[in-house]
């Protein structure tokens, strides 16, 4: 395995106490693409699940507004990792995605799950198709940075430790995975979203089984789709540890941040933290946002 000075840096930090370094050095330099593609996947299995499905498909915002309501997950998490729950900037991106959540009726049980699936399954991609596994100081912050980031939600009942949250997570899933037409229809405008960035309408049920090789059995049969054969599995798999070990050999000496980039189609010309939520919520009672700035000028 290769070894660089963002490793070595991640090797000497404190999991617990330098947790969103860690989290950042990760994100921004070692894996800024498999991270992404990991969150993307993190996602679509919150799809999986009814009870979260139903809420989605009702507001038809992921068949109607796919892309924003793509880009708006992306860059609100983006400013949270990014600016950190000691900058204003990401105090009041959790307030917006609190705001958000505020107005619909999602269990606590389904917050607890999303949020697993951001350290979980962020992690199995990266120790599957990444161009080398995570450390155990890199889970270790993850766990430690994306509970902190759910105690500012008002997420109840986080399990204390990585081990106990993962008991959960699997547990969760064996519960709950059921097929439903929210589900099914949900994930379709996802996936027809992310297959639009690159090849023509015509040719999206050709290439969405090379999505589904990227999946889970478990995950498919919650969507009633056919389990890809194990020669595309493989396949899919060379090809992503090809990429991140061809991206490896050129370390980056900046960081990659994607609220600095130009790839949100949604907002061509850029965004304001108001900006991003479904379009039926922006002209609804604002986001309380002078409680959070009154708060933190009061802290400082």
């Amino acid at each position: 395995m290769r070894t660089n000075k963002t490793l070595r840096k991640i090797q000497s930090l404190d999991p617990q106490k330098d947790a969103w370094e860690i989290v950042r050095l990760s994100v921004f330099y070692e894996f800024p693409w498999d991270f992404n593609r990991a969150l993307e996947l993190a996602l679509y299995k919150t799809f999986a699940v009814p009870s979260i499905a139903k809420i989605l498909h009702d507001t038809k915002e992921f068949e109607n507004h796919s892309q924003k309501r793509y880009d708006d997950t992306d860059l609100i998490l983006s400013e949270i990792i990014e600016n950190g729950l000691e900058n204003l900037r990401g105090i009041e991106a959790v307030e917006r995605l609190n705001w958000i959540h505020s107005n619909y009726n999602i269990s606590n049980e389904d917050y607890l799950y999303v949020l697993s699936t951001f350290i979980y399954d962020s992690a199995a991609w990266i120790n599957k198709y990444g161009y080398r596994k995570l450390t155990i100081n890199e889970e270790l912050a993850g766990f430690f940075v994306w509970k902190e980031i759910g105690e500012k939600m008002n997420i109840k009942d986080i399990p204390e430790t990585i081990s106990a949250f993962r008991e959960f997570h699997d547990e969760y899933e064996r519960q709950h995975f059921h097929f439903s037409e929210a589900n099914f229809k949900v994930a379709q405008a996802t996936e027809n979203l992310m297959l639009g960035w690159y090849i023509p309408k015509f040719m999206f049920n050709v290439i969405r089984p090379f999505l589904h090789a990227v999946m889970e059995p478990h995950l498919l049969k919650a969507f009633n789709y056919n389990n890809p054969n194990d020669l595309l599995r493989g396949m899919v798999t060379r090809a992503l540890r090809f990429r991140s070990f061809t991206a490896s050999l050129f370390p980056r000496n900046t960081p990659y941040l994607r609220t600095k980039m130009f790839e949100h189609k949604a907002y061509p010309s850029g965004y304001e933290l108001e900006d991003l939520g479904p379009d039926k919520l922006i002209n609804s009672p604002k986001c309380p946002y002078h409680k959070v700035r009154d708060a933190f000028q009061n802290a400082n």
